[in-house]
């Protein structure tokens, strides 16, 4: 009896989505198994239990040889050793890149070192993230964050160009690169209603406004060590800020700007006899903000000053969303009327930040 056999050779690296999946999260062989079998993967496909362990050791040899070049993905896209479809390739990359919110709201604004590091047992613990992937996770941050802190240019295409990943995972790695080196305060108990999405937000408007890389501001000697346009703070702007005072400093420009905005909302807003009772002390708070930032550890306790000095108050007295918008784009606007005040563009690059910030941070 004759048997007929029809075979295919190929070299295209097969990647296992699922299994990818389950070894990013941190499982072990065996319990990686124990899932694949729990997802009704035998009965499905009729495989034995001998063949789904070997199946899924095999997938895992092949990601930890790829791991190397996933910690720098512009090698995998010409590395010959591997045959892997071009999608295939920014899957992988892609999924190696994503991170836990749970963990990230974790180590976010932290110094991303070893005394971090050490902390990751805790934090696996407290997230139910498995410790490996926190290691994975924690290592891609640092390894974004030490490619990028000292380069020229936009901190997100940078990232993109260097790690390939997608526009809104690179603006997430923007953020949590910007954080670290500014090192926010992101942990106190105030804070932490807070999500990473509500910081990365802030992130990206102090970066598009706040940073010497917003406006252009290249350093005029050659030999200058400022770098990093998009990671650090303008110095200058943040001196500059100081002069805001004189809004509330000055009794008459403090009781002008109160009229103007008092003016412009009667009627508008329900909450307009808290607004006006409170004005001169919501005022002092932001523009104290403001003044303070020259100081590193009030640059850190940004957020920590504006739940206080804003968004409790305001809380407190049950603002609904739309009235602290209509306040906030008042107050800032009316700005423009006060004859003696003489820093208008200072007060736009810092209010038009501020105002979508404190808009972001503000859960009625």
């Amino acid at each position: 009896m004759t048997s007929e056999l029809d075979i295919f050779v190929g070299n295209t690296t097969l990647i296992d989505e699922d299994v990818y999946r389950l070894w990013l999260d941190g499982y072990s062989v065996s319990d990686a198994v124990a899932l694949r079998v729990r997802s009704g993967i035998l009965e499905q496909t009729g495989a034995t239990a001998g063949v789904l362990q070997s199946d899924t050791m095999d997938h895992y040899r092949t990601f930890h040889m790829l791991e190397r070049l996933l910690h720098a993905p512009t090698k995998l896209l010409h590395q010959l050793i591997f045959q892997i479809p071009p999608s295939r390739q920014a899957l992988l990359i892609e999924r190696y890149y994503t991170f836990d919110e749970a963990f990230v709201r974790e180590v976010l604004g932290k110094k991303l070192s070893k005394g971090t590091k050490k902390d990751l047992d805790d934090i696996s613990t407290k997230t139910g993230i498995t410790l490996k992937s926190c290691r994975r996770q924690f290592d891609n941050f640092k390894r974004v964050f030490k490619v990028v802190e000292e380069m020229r240019g936009s901190l997100v295409d940078n990232i993109q160009q260097h790690f390939l990943l997608s526009d809104r995972l690179a603006r997430d790695y923007a953020a949590i690169v910007f954080f670290a080196n500014n090192r926010f305060e992101t942990g106190k108990k105030k804070l932490q209603y807070l999500s990473f999405g509500d910081f990365a937000f802030c992130a990206e408007l102090m970066i598009q406004n706040w940073t010497l890389g917003a406006v252009g501001e290249a350093p005029t000697d050659p030999d200058s060590q400022v770098d990093d346009m998009d990671v650090d703070l303008d110095k200058e702007f943040l001196q500059d800020l100081k002069e805001l005072k004189v809004l509330v400093a000055d009794k008459d420009l403090l009781d002008l700007h109160k009229s103007l905005v008092c003016t412009a909302l009667r009627g508008k807003i329900g909450v307009f006899s808290e607004m006006e009772t409170n004005f001169k002390n919501l005022s002092r708070g932001l523009v104290n903000v403001a003044a303070k930032l020259t100081h590193n550890k009030d640059v850190r306790d940004l957020f920590v000053d504006l739940v206080e000095k804003f968004v409790e108050p305001c809380r407190s007295d049950h603002w609904p969303l739309n009235d602290v918008r209509l306040f906030l784009n008042q107050y800032s606007a009316s700005v423009h009327s006060l004859d003696g005040f003489r820093h208008q563009a200072l007060w736009e690059r810092y209010m038009g930040t501020l105002c979508g910030c404190l808009l972001r941070l503000y859960h009625d």
